[in-house]
């Protein structure tokens, strides 16, 4: 005899889905909440009233009557709670605060070399964030939570550094345990490239689907944006497009331990190298953009040839994912377009016809806040889930 299951009834949608669907910025009745959400007016009255209770949701003015009474309207308060958002460099450091819409309020900027060890770099991190806090006025109960980007493969589950070539000491290290003993919030982490993928994708492309960013800086690598989501592959490694091999690259070392990647080939460190090797007298990544700048013909034609070097390994990844969007940033980006101009030159020739026919290739617009933004909406977006909203409500 075959035995009769009955599935469970799903459960009723709590406080976190109202406020999603209030996150879009449009103040809403308790009766068009009710509509939409499908739950009986009564349970709608006790999911606005626990929000309300929370400062995540308040008043925002009066409907227009149908007859009788007009009724409340109730919006998001994306400053009801503050974010921190953290871009790790290998030479630099970027801390912003944020609202719950990643608004920034207040940012921080060191230059902070990553190889001194997750010690020092992270209690930069608390200390900064604690200054940033205070400064306006907000107290650590306030913050809702802390995201992090690192210039290494990251497990994002676990928030630990796997392996990375340039963070000595970084290797399995417990970053959110240790934040979290100066700053008890949530604290997330990723990588630096997608959490730069995430910020521009807010900021200047939510509509698109299918979303690659590049970072060319002191190294290489990409955010991949799918279906609106970040991919981060089986172990946190998609994107890593610096230690593909170029071909035709020669065999000139990369820090990966491997020769002839894209990395030791068109980053900024490696134009610095080639400059040097023809006398120019540059230091990192930044010297050749002011080189640039001040219109260097050596400085220019490297800038060139790294966009075509970028776009080589670009076209193939146009062919199999076949983006709607790339977006060029990192520091040298800021160059202008000449690294931007190589990158489309090469794109545009080996990519199949079809691949590109819709195909933006663009530099970024959120620039230099790009990773500080997308660290805080990782947070923002976490937090602000409805399971997690139904807990925070319900003083879980």
């Amino acid at each position: 005899m075959t035995e009769l299951r009955t599935r469970a009834p799903a459960a009723a949608p709590g406080a976190g889905t109202l406020l999603r669907l209030l996150r879009d910025g449009r103040p809403r009745t308790r009766s068009e909440l009710a509509t939409v959400t499908g739950l009986a007016r009564s349970t709608v009255t006790q999911r606005v009233d626990a929000l309300l209770a929370s400062g995540l949701i308040g008043p925002a003015g009066e409907a227009v009557s149908t007859g009788g009474r007009p009724p409340t309207t109730f919006s998001f308060r994306p400053d009801a709670r503050v974010v921190l958002g953290a871009d790790l460099g290998a030479t630099h450091a970027r801390l912003a605060l944020t609202d719950m819409t990643g608004v920034v309020l207040a940012q921080e900027c060191a230059d902070l070399d990553i190889a001194l060890g997750p010690g020092p770099v992270l209690d930069w991190v608390i200390d900064n964030g604690r200054s940033l806090l205070e400064a306006a006025g907000r107290g650590e109960e306030e913050l809702l939570g802390l995201g992090i980007g690192l210039p290494g493969p990251v497990q994002h589950s676990t928030g630990r550094a796997v392996n990375p070539p340039i963070m000595p000491g970084w290797d399995d290290f417990d970053v959110p345990g240790h934040v979290r003993r100066g700053l008890p919030v949530p604290v997330l982490v990723d990588n630096d490239v997608n959490i730069m993928a995430i910020g521009e994708h807010r900021v200047a492309w939510p509509a698109a689907s299918h979303l690659m960013f590049v970072k060319v800086a002191t190294g290489i690598g990409c955010g991949i944006v799918s279906e609106g989501n970040v991919y981060r592959g089986a172990q946190g490694a998609a994107g890593d497009m610096g230690h593909i091999h170029l071909p035709g690259s020669g065999d000139r070392p990369c820090r990966c331990g491997n020769t002839g990647c894209l990395e030791a080939v068109a980053s900024g460190a490696a134009l610095a190298e080639t400059l040097r090797a023809e006398g120019v007298a540059v230091h990192g990544a930044r010297d050749v953009v002011e080189l640039s700048r001040r219109g260097s013909v050596p400085a220019l034609r490297v800038l060139r040839q790294a966009g075509r070097d970028v776009g080589e390994v670009l076209a193939a990844s146009v062919n199999m994912f076949n983006p709607s969007v790339i977006v060029v940033g990192g520091v040298l980006a800021t160059a202008g377009d000449h690294l931007l101009a190589g990158v489309r030159e090469v794109i545009y020739q080996r990519s199949l016809p079809l691949a590109t026919e819709q195909l933006s290739i663009v530099s970024s617009t959120a620039g230099e806040s790009a990773g500080v933004i997308g660290a805080a909406v990782m947070v923002i977006d976490h937090c602000l889930s409805p399971e997690n909203v139904d807990m925070l409500v319900s003083g879980a």
